[in-house]
């Protein structure tokens, strides 16, 4: 596997993962079997339905998909989104985890360098397909 190939493969299985832990977590805490303290259900519901994004688009980056990268883009955009309204939200007082801060800021990190990493992959993949 040559260099350029690797590195999609790599944030693909990672968002794969990434995916996987979400779902797994966000589930068992709305099914009551993990007590995650005071959760912000909106960002609760959001990040377990993303996980299944997060899966998607990992398996289209580690198969160098070029929808891959607006997918990534998308799930970037929109946990900002969400991150930004879960600030209006401790803003105005509401009850939250401090882990949530962290946990939001670490997958508005992980989709933006994976988006970079989908979009690197869309160029390689035009390229090849107009030689």
């Amino acid at each position: 596997m040559t260099r350029p190939r690797r590195v999609p493969r790599i944030a693909g299985g990672i968002a794969v993962v990434f995916g996987v832990l979400t779902v797994f977590s966000g589930s068992t805490t709305l099914l009551g079997l993990l007590d995650m303290g005071a959760v912000v259900p909106v960002v609760l519901w959001f990040n377990t339905l993303a996980g299944i994004a997060y899966v998607v688009a990992g398996l289209g980056l580690w198969q160098a998909r070029p929808w891959a990268f607006p997918l990534s883009l998308a799930i970037c955009a929109a946990t900002l989104l969400v991150f930004g309204g879960f600030g209006l939200h401790v803003a105005r007082g509401g009850a939250y985890e401090m882990r949530t801060v962290f946990a939001m800021a670490l997958r508005c990190a992980v989709w933006g360098i994976i988006a970079l990493v989908a979009r690197q992959v869309r160029g390689q993949t035009a390229r090849s397909e107009s030689d």
